[in-house]
């Protein structure tokens, strides 16, 4: 058992029984439905259905990063516990969660001074998020201290990939990512956008593809051309989807034959509530570790 917790952010896109089984501690950030706020808690209180069909059907979707106050309770339940924090923010780029973590942070440094507290910016999202949490995990089990799983998670967080690809655009337009314009030829031509993160931790468009099929293809291709050592890597692969797992399933099938030397099978996970809110149904994902991202 480490002297330290590992924690992170709802936003890792794991499922709970994963989290816990690697003995990750984890916060909750929260959506507001239909102008009702819940906690987004890895899909405990709702089904990802449920969220899906009631947007579907008009119910306006938002959402709420963690609190200066929230992140102080939280920290502070843990090293109350003697316990040394290495906190992992969700994406920087994404949210503004990172700098209440820093606030958070600072104030319990001056009450807690025996105790260390770090909190790391994953310039990460979803479950490309939950596979860098992975590996932190897989290091922390082989001995790694603290301070040592800090330094590597700095130094190679931009090598940690997120490739995504929507079907629908409805939530892309609804949220202003998209004009209104844009969606509905988009729309009519089958386009799907391709987008990924950059070194900044943002989500950016990068290609418009023509037919669900295409684009499928073109996601794989971007892993073949950025993973560790290509066909020959030997690291894990996740994915996530927001009510399209077949569609996942078809991309998981494809990378398992071409990169055989993976660290187990791909894994697909479910997109979690806060993400969800802002993508719709029609996601998926895939993350993998590789060379360096750029902008």
């Amino acid at each position: 058992m480490s002297d330290f917790v590992l924690s992170c952010c709802s936003t890792a896109d794991l499922t709970k029984e994963r989290l816990d089984k690697r003995n990750i501690r984890y916060i909750y950030f929260h959506f507001i439905l239909g102008g009702v706020e819940h906690e987004d808690d890895l899909w405990q209180s709702m089904k990802p259905e449920d969220l899906y069909s009631r947007m579907l059907a008009g119910a306006s979707a938002k959402t709420s990063q963690v609190t200066v106050d929230e992140y102080l309770t939280y920290f502070e339940s843990l090293l109350k516990e003697g316990k040394d924090v290495l906190h992992i923010c969700f994406s920087s780029g994404l949210s503004g969660s990172y700098n209440s973590a820093l606030v958070a942070q600072k104030e319990l440094a001056a009450r807690y001074p025996e105790r260390k507290l770090y909190v790391v910016d994953s310039l990460a999202a979803s479950s490309g998020y939950g596979l860098f949490m992975e590996t932190l995990a897989d290091l922390r089990d082989e001995g790694k201290n603290i301070d040592e799983l800090r330094d590597w998670a700095e130094n190679n967080k931009l090598r940690l990939h997120h490739w995504f690809f929507s079907t629908d655009l409805t939530f892309y337009v609804r949220g202003g990512r998209v004009s209104k314009v844009s969606g509905l030829i988009g729309s009519i031509l089958r386009i799907c956008p391709l987008l990924n993160v950059d070194k900044e931790g943002r989500l950016k468009p990068r290609e418009k593809v023509r037919t669900k099929n295409k684009v499928m293809e073109r996601i794989v291709q971007k892993m073949e051309e950025h993973a560790e050592n290509g066909h020959d890597y030997t690291g894990k692969c996740f994915l996530c989807q927001s009510v399209c797992e077949e569609d996942a399933k078809a991309v998981a099938d494809h990378i398992a034959k071409l990169f055989p030397k993976m660290n187990g099978k791909p894994e697909i996970f479910p997109i979690g509530a806060t993400i969800g809110s802002h993508t719709g149904p029609g996601t998926v994902a895939v993350f993998f570790w590789g060379d360096e991202r750029k902008n």
